[in-house]
């Protein structure tokens, strides 16, 4: 009888660990995220470009996608038929940034014309090639500060060139920097690289109307405390860009894009979506109505 019990209680051990794995979660149907992707700089170069035109197009069908790739809009998963890449867009203008490391391009599309203006921040991911995930942030109007107009007025009027070798930050500071910021919603004593002159460009609202040599980005930040959370990064070290795509006070309906410029480790350029409602920014880049201007010091 005792030999019995014992045989009984090795042969439910033996089947605990089979059972475990049976009632654990489904495996993923896309292709996974790597944690050390291979690319080339110019494979990404060819695949901004190719999102661009397949954004002019309404397709997709260009761009090297894996066949298991994943599609995010705002953060949440949809088909590849359900996102707004399958809508021809006239783009007026396209900002893209790569990084070689990470295997993650960033694209900034505007859209002013054409019934429904836009601003998209597009994030593609790579592997061997592939396109193995497409995540784009889609703001319009009704979202936080949002004008196209001056968005693009703005953007075209900054300097985006590469920098030269010798004015470029090292991506490990340029993450710390990029997390001083996010950290500073939620604790106002974090050491930010506040650079001179420098301009925030909110979804549409602009801190520096007036183009002074003397203009901070400092100016506008908000009191209390806003937790900034799910930060994934790409570094592009020859243009001086981190992108962050993050959580915009930890909300997962609050899909966020900070991009940060820096000249000689400092903050020179910020441009911020955020797919959430809110107050309107006009045409000059201020405020819509009798709107309170949140970058008002």
């Amino acid at each position: 009888m005792i030999r019995k019990l014992i045989l009984g209680a090795l042969l439910a051990c033996a089947a605990t660990p089979a059972l475990a794995q049976q009632a654990g979660p489904p495996p993923s149907p896309y292709a996974p995220l790597q944690d050390r992707p291979t690319c080339t700089r110019a494979e990404l170069k060819a695949a901004t470009a190719a999102y661009v035109e397949a954004q002019r197009r309404g397709s997709l069908a260009g761009l090297p996608l894996d066949e298991k790739a994943r599609f995010l809009q705002n953060m949440a998963d949809v088909t590849r038929a359900a996102g707004l890449w399958n809508t021809a867009l006239p783009v007026a203008n396209a900002l893209s940034f790569h990084d070689d490391k990470r295997c993650k391009t960033f694209t900034e599309i505007v859209v002013t014309e054409g019934g429904t203006p836009y601003i998209i921040g597009t994030r593609l991911y790579l592997h061997q090639g592939k396109v193995i995930r497409v995540d784009s942030i889609v703001t319009k109007t009704g979202d936080w500060l949002f004008n196209a107009n001056a968005f693009l007025r703005y953007t075209k009027a900054e300097n985006w060139e590469p920098l030269h070798a010798y004015q470029r930050t090292s991506p490990a500071e340029m993450i710390r920097g990029a997390n001083a910021y996010l950290d500073g919603f939620s604790d106002k004593f974090t050491d930010i690289p506040w650079g001179v002159p420098c301009a925030r460009l909110e979804g549409g609202a602009y801190t520096n109307r007036q183009n002074s040599p003397t203009a901070s980005c400092e100016v506008g930040m908000p009191l209390g405390v806003l937790y900034i959370t799910h930060r994934d990064y790409l570094v592009d070290e020859e243009m001086g860009v981190i992108n962050v795509f993050c959580r915009f006070g930890g909300n997962v309906t609050s899909p966020d894009s900070h991009t940060f410029r820096y000249v000689d480790g400092k903050f020179r350029q910020i441009h911020t979506l955020t797919a959430i409602p809110g107050p309107q920014a006009n045409d000059e880049g201020g405020m819509a109505g009798q709107a309170r201007d949140p970058n008002a010091s």
